[in-house]
């Protein structure tokens, strides 16, 4: 019985090195692909990545390339959006079952999901020269929506005017996001709803986007938009 005290004893020890030795091999490469994640970004990110790998034992998973699960959050990036230069507040993305290479320069998650938050700040900044994007609080239904304020040269006027309209946000195409007035003042006078919506309707592609992920639906609030995106076969690095 003495001998088996021992074996346990000892079990339980090496159980309790092999799960410090793994927590600290998980967050040194937590660390590490965070740093690989701030040098690819540069400049197009204000913040640093944060990285977080779940799933236990975190050495058989990477014994056999294959992570359950992967968290990225930065804040702060930088993309190209239909020509303009467009400020993400926040991009987060939740990768699982990733496959890594044999010589870990690739990685390929079975699926992925996450959320790219932008201020108003951030889409009146993607908007056209003179266009002001904000919260437009809760409509009669109850949804949230949003403002869009512009100063218009109106036909038959001719002369420019400020105008605000409430406007819904969608994506369309899978990497789109786009404003589109729900109704815009005046429009039985010839021209006037035209010369609004050049102006005040838009849509910016965003070109930075994994391949395989997709931007899916958006969500309005007083602090922002949320566009969600998805997808399969999503290849996050190599």
């Amino acid at each position: 019985m003495r001998a088996l005290r021992t074996v346990l004893v000892i079990l339980v020890v090496l159980a309790g090195l092999f799960v410090a030795a793994d927590r600290i091999a998980v967050n040194l490469a937590e660390d590490e692909v965070a740093e690989k994640l701030k040098a690819q970004l540069g400049s197009v990110s204000s913040g640093d990545p944060s990285v977080s790998i779940d799933g236990f034992p975190f050495l058989t998973q990477v014994a056999a390339k294959d992570l359950d699960k992967v968290t990225v959050g930065v804040e702060g990036v930088t993309a190209s959006a239909g020509g303009r230069q467009v400020r993400l507040s926040e991009v987060t993305m939740e990768a699982h079952d990733v496959e890594l290479s044999g010589d870990f320069s690739s990685a390929v998650a079975d699926r992925a999901t996450g959320t790219v938050h932008l201020s108003y700040a951030d889409l009146t900044r993607a908007a056209d020269d003179g266009v002001r994007v904000g919260y437009g609080g809760t409509s009669t239904s109850g949804k949230d929506q949003v403002k869009v304020t512009a100063s218009v040269t109106l036909p038959l006027v001719g002369r420019a005017v400020e105008r605000s309209v409430y406007s819904t946000v969608s994506v369309t195409g899978g990497d789109t996001v786009r404003l589109h007035a729900d109704e815009v003042p005046g429009s039985k006078i010839p021209g006037v709803e035209a010369a609004v919506r050049k102006k005040i309707d838009f849509a910016r592609t965003i070109s930075q986007l994994p391949e395989g992920l997709e931007l899916t639906r958006v969500e309005a609030d007083k602090d922002g938009v949320d566009v969600s995106m998805e997808g399969t076969g999503v290849r996050l690095a190599g």
